[in-house]
Parts: structure tokens; sequence; C-alpha cells
């Protein structure tokens, strides 16, 4: 986020997304395939599918995507690195991460590790991926414009929206690819109005992903149907593990939370960005513990997403599987 104000807007529109949709919102992704880390998406929100409720019973957290995709089944357990097509570190950090989130069943057999999934993953959880950028003042884009267009012939996200609090010109319009929409969002009552809807993208076809920018060229690379679909399930459950309300809160005796689980400062009293406002070099500071915030339940109870669920086997505590 460049700025404070970016943040609060940020933070608003998430929950008003919680409070008035289905969707799950989550912020500050990647969002690139050829170059990652090069995108990051403000936010990215998972619209639940028919099998949303099979995917929140297997666990609260995220599943890597070389898992989900890997030939271990739900049968007779296999060695670990039997079951991917793919470099090994990396078969190894999914195969560690799949069994401490409850998605692959581990056991020993002769000091070699053997896995199985222990439950079915529900391919039809999520329909659409919705990409939104924010932008609260249009009178300073920065790359806005290569952003969107980035998004939009790459196609990762169903659909990709800017949103604003600056009143929407036909200029502003005319300027912006004409497949994103445009939402005009106040943050301090929550109305959020629609200016334009946006088109369907392909996420189904080649993509193609500007990776470096001269100035009389750019280079980009084709990024293939079966590369985005990897990239879209990691999207999706990075979201659906991470959420929105991953920011520390700030240690200090002025710091609260408000309803939504947003970080306020009662010397200010205005929602405050923990990681560019708050410390030693603030003016008010007291040093002090930070206030209480229940994020697992507070999302719980405003979305379908599901705190610990009993899954299909219990977590292991990691310590058994090597013993």
């Amino acid at each position: 986020m460049s700025s404070p104000s970016e943040f609060a807007f940020e933070l608003a529109l998430c929950a008003q997304l919680e409070q008035t949709t289905d969707w799950l919102p989550a912020r500050q992704l990647g969002a690139s395939v050829a170059s990652p880390g090069s995108r990051i998406i403000d936010v990215c929100a998972v619209v639940p599918g028919p099998e949303f409720d099979e995917r929140a019973r297997i666990t609260d957290r995220a599943i890597p995507a070389a898992a989900i995709e890997s030939d271990v089944g739900a049968g007779s357990a296999v060695f670990w690195r039997d079951g991917f097509d793919c470099h090994p570190g990396r078969a190894r950090r999914a195969t560690d991460r799949a069994v401490e989130v409850g998605f692959f069943e581990s056991e020993r057999r002769r000091s070699r590790e053997y896995v199985r999934r222990a439950a079915r993953y529900p391919d039809d959880w999520f329909s659409r991926l919705v990409g939104i950028e924010n932008k609260p003042d249009l009178g300073s884009p920065g790359d806005l414009l290569r952003q969107l267009r980035l998004d939009v012939s790459l196609a990762v996200f169903d659909e990709v929206i800017l949103a604003t609090e600056s009143y929407v010109t036909g200029a502003h319009l005319n300027r912006i690819p004409e497949e994103v929409g445009v939402w005009r969002f106040d943050p301090d009552t929550g109305d959020r109005e629609v200016v334009r809807e946006p088109q369907p993208l392909s996420p189904g076809s080649t993509g193609v992903e500007p990776v470096e920018y001269h100035s009389l060229h750019t280079d980009v690379a084709l990024v293939s149907p079966a590369e985005k679909r990897t990239a879209r399930l990691r999207l999706a459950e990075r979201a659906y593990g991470k959420g929105w309300r991953a920011y520390d809160l700030p240690a200090c005796a002025h710091a609260r939370v408000d309803a939504d689980g947003r970080p306020v400062c009662a010397h200010f009293d205005r929602v405050v960005d923990p990681g560019s406002e708050c410390g030693a070099d603030c003016s008010a500071f007291e040093a002090a513990d930070p206030p209480e915030l229940d994020r697992d339940g507070l999302r719980e109870s405003r979305t379908g997403w599901v705190v610990d669920p009993a899954g299909a086997v219990r977590r292991q505590s990691g310590l058994d599987r090597y013993f």
C-alpha cells in the first residue's frame, strides 16, 4: 500500500464485501505467473461454488497447489517423492504443509515417509475469482493503467474491478480497459456504487503477461491454460487461508479495534496502518499490550469459512512423522 488512506480504504471495502456478499475477500496476494511477485493484487475475492462446504470441512488453512495437483491419492499410501512431478524441494515443502494442515496423512515405513490424501479435494469449491485494485484518488493513478492491462491480458481472474473514492468521469472510463469494472466506494458510509460492470475474462485460455517494460517495447510471456489453472488454485487457496485481517495490531495504549476488526487509534480517532503509522516515531505513542482481536471468530461469524474444522484427520504435531 502506498499510503495510510489507501490502507483504510482497502479495509473498509473488505469489511463491506464481507457483510454484503458471500464472497471471501483477502488482501495483498501475488497475481502474476511468469514473473512471480511482480503483480500484487489489492483484494482477491473468492466467490463460493457448489462444493464450498466440502472445502471448508477439510482445513481452515491454505492447501498447497502442488499437493492438490499431485498423484497422491486417497487409497494406498505412496512414498512422498513418487507422488510429485516437480522439483524435490518443492515437493518436500508441499508434503510437509499438506500434512500439517490435514490434507495428507503420513506414516513411516523403515525410515521412509509415505503419504495419502485424507480427503477428496472438491474441484468446484469456488465459482469465480474477482481481482479488485484499489485507487481511492484517481488524480494520482501511479501504475494503475499498466496494472489493469496486465490483469486483463493475463486473465488469471474471472473479473477485474477498479474501486475508487473519486468521482469517475467519462475520460477516466475511456482510459481504463473496457473489460475492467468500476466501483465508486465511500469508506466512511460503506456505500458502493457500480459505475461500470466488469466484463468476463477468459481464465481458460492462454494469457499474455508483460514481464519487462522498455521505452519502445514490452517483453511478454505466454502463460498456458494449465499454468493459469495452477495459479488460480494457488490464489484461491491463499485467499481462503489468509483472509484480510492479517495485519499486526499496534502495541500502543491508544490502539483499539472496531466492530469489523480494523485497527483504530483513539488519539487520532481513525483507522491507522500499524505498519507505517504506529510505533516510537508517532508523537502519541504509549507502549502497551496490543488490543485483543478474535480474527478467526469474526471471520467465521461473517462468512462461510470455518475455523479449525474436524477435517478428515486431526492435525499432527509434525514430530510424530519422524518416529
